[in-house]
């Protein structure tokens, strides 16, 4: 009877945590969070929903819908990154990009290394969870190896990352015209285009981007090896295309778009590559350990195979606002107004000079918790089998 109660609890272990696989899977294409400025001169009849972004787990998009009114025709939906962008650079904000850098680099690692975790959490066998970490940890360190080290690495990393690098220096090819307006000329010039009002080339944010990932990492390449070739002969670069190189290379070129200051920019980059690297051989050590602390049931180790996953909404929530807080505490005096630095809100809604903020959790974030409370209860439920084996 108590072999047979344990069998039963194992499976509804196992079954536990298939639907906490699946919400990972949705939690991939999923909005986590939002925010979104909103201030007079934004009139909710061409800004609905105020300049709004949206956070996934591989990079920030655009949360602006098209306007379908009467009075208002888009040919192209608002790119509200691009519009947040411009806004924050008046006080001195470096661009959203510039942000999570290593977060959404190796997010796709981390969101396959929870899964793996969870799959061994699932096998009740010390020897056989052994080899599933094994099996599953060696696919996923070879596949980092060759993102981040392997010659045209970048290819493997997934598509809404690289289109979000590619849409970042897109924002580029109107950055000359732009600094020819002052800022209220500027912000004055793009909301009568958005409001139906003529076009102004200076003013137009950067032009759709295609989504096919062949397209996108040509493009990619192209932005290379024009910025290289500006470059003094000894600084200039070869295109490898690993991940580590674009990572560092995009990260310079994203700090360098409103403000570029070389002598405060590069030991930044520095500082982020030497990170990136690190992160790297971290993530191969904590991979390492996992497997060894997996050798017996119960232990600090195994429980970590399912505690992380449980504390991914608060591993992400202190993420975020440890951004927000750089961003906040890192303005750059060359901004056009002058602002005291400051933490933007986490949660809820805030003001900035004229913009009232909003910051809330997105369905990702919601599905975030929904995945920490079906991990609880299938640690509670192993936990209580554990101790039955005893």
């Amino acid at each position: 009877m108590k072999a047979r109660a344990n069998g039963s609890k194992g499976l509804i272990v196992g079954l536990l945590t298939l639907v906490a696989l699946g919400l990972l899977a949705v939690i991939w294409v999923s909005p986590i969070w939002w925010v979104s400025l909103t201030a007079p001169n934004f009139p909710p009849e061409a800004f609905p929903d105020g300049v709004r972004i949206h956070f996934h787990m591989n990079g920030v998009f655009n949360g602006c819908q098209p306007v379908e009114k009467a009075e208002i025709r888009e040919e192209e939906t608002l790119d509200c990154v691009h519009e947040m962008d411009i806004i924050n650079h008046y006080v001195g904000m470096y661009p959203i990009a510039a942000g999570g850098v290593l977060e959404r680099h190796f997010a796709p690692f981390l969101m396959t290394m929870l899964g793996v975790m969870l799959v061994g959490f699932a096998v009740p066998k010390p020897g056989l969870r052994m080899i599933v970490l094994a099996v599953g940890f060696a696919g996923l360190a070879g596949w980092m190896w060759l993102t981040f080290y392997g010659s045209e690495g970048v290819r493997m990393q997934n598509t809404g990352y690289i289109t979000a690098l590619s849409t970042a220096l897109d924002q580029e090819a109107g950055k000359e015209e732009q600094a020819q307006l002052t800022p209220a000329q500027a912000l004055i010039a793009q909301l009568k285009a958005e409001l139906g009002g003529t076009k102004d080339k200076a003013a137009e944010g950067p032009a759709a981007q295609p989504t096919d990932k062949s397209t996108v990492l040509s493009s990619l390449r192209t932005s290379f090896e024009r910025d290289q070739a500006r470059r003094a002969a000894a600084e200039r670069e070869e295109w490898e295309g690993s991940g580590a190189q674009i990572l560092a290379w995009h990260y310079g070129k994203t700090l360098g778009r409103y403000f570029n200051v070389p002598e405060l920019i590069q030991p930044m980059v520095a500082m982020m590559s030497t990170a990136a690297h690190v992160f790297f051989w971290f993530l191969i050590g904590a991979m390492l350990l996992l497997i060894w602390g997996a050798r017996r049931n119960g232990g600090v180790f195994y429980w970590l195979l399912v505690l992380v996953p449980i504390a991914l909404p608060l591993f992400f929530l202190i993420d975020y606002s440890a951004w927000l807080w750089w961003y906040g505490h890192n303005l750059s005096d060359m901004g056009a107004f002058t602002v005291k630095p400051f933490m933007p809100t986490v949660f809820g809604d805030g003001k900035v000079a004229q913009f009232s903020t909003h910051s809330y959790p997105h369905i990702g974030f919601g599905l975030m918790l929904a995945t920490s409370a079906v991990l609880a209860v299938a640690a509670l439920i192993r936990r209580k089998q554990l101790k039955n084996r005893a």
